[in-house]
């Protein structure tokens, strides 16, 4: 995606759902982890596979979705 460039859509890949990098993690993970109160600190160390720029852009990728649900995500 040319917006996320850390998003990744591969139906290969966790049924397709966003994932960062292509690794197994998805986004959702990400924000639950998120809203229960660990931080990114705490993520950082149980992902150490992840970077500080992917969780800021999971965020991102959040708040897109939440904007602009009715927009085609391969549109970006």
């Amino acid at each position: 995606m040319k917006r996320f460039p850390r998003i990744t859509l591969d139906p290969a890949v966790m049924a397709g759902r966003p994932c960062v990098r292509g690794l197994r993690v998805t986004v959702s993970t990400l924000l639950r982890l998120m809203a229960a109160g660990h931080s990114r600190e705490q993520i950082l160390a149980e992902y150490p596979y992840l970077q500080a720029g992917d969780l800021e852009e999971a965020l991102a990728f959040a708040a897109w979705l939440a904007e602009s649900p009715e927009e085609a995500l391969t549109s970006q």
